[in-house]
């Protein structure tokens, strides 16, 4: 049973070498020439002001879930468009379902004003 996994656990081991082989390498060989210029935080070729890290809004984390939850629904058009000759009539009504229940999700996120930027 365990011998099933074996292929598994080679490709997870040599990837894993491979992956601290190539980080090694990179450090052993490559150019390391530290300086305090190259020590100091860049931004945009603007002098940096202000701590490097600050508090971002609850917003900003809400936006970027709903722009990833409604681009990974909307994946789903394209095995549909795809099969679409297959489904017939049933795929186009469960389409039109899906939509309405994305509209629906969409509506309700607009109305709460997560969508604002304030």
């Amino acid at each position: 049973m365990l011998i099933d996994y074996l292929p598994l656990i080679i490709l997870i081991a040599l990837s894993t070498f491979v992956g601290f082989l190539v980080l090694f390498l990179g450090r052993f060989f490559g150019p390391h020439r530290p300086t305090a210029k190259k020590g100091q935080p860049y931004e945009s070729g603007m002098i940096p002001y202000g701590p490097g890290t600050r508090q971002m809004s609850v917003r900003y984390y809400l936006v970027a879930v709903l722009f990833i939850l409604f681009d990974v629904e909307v994946i789903f058009f394209l095995p549909w468009a795809v099969a679409f000759k297959k489904l017939g009539l049933f795929g186009l009504i469960e389409m039109f379902v899906f939509v309405a229940i994305l509209l629906v999700g969409f509506i309700y996120i607009w109305k709460k004003g997560a969508l604002e930027w304030d």
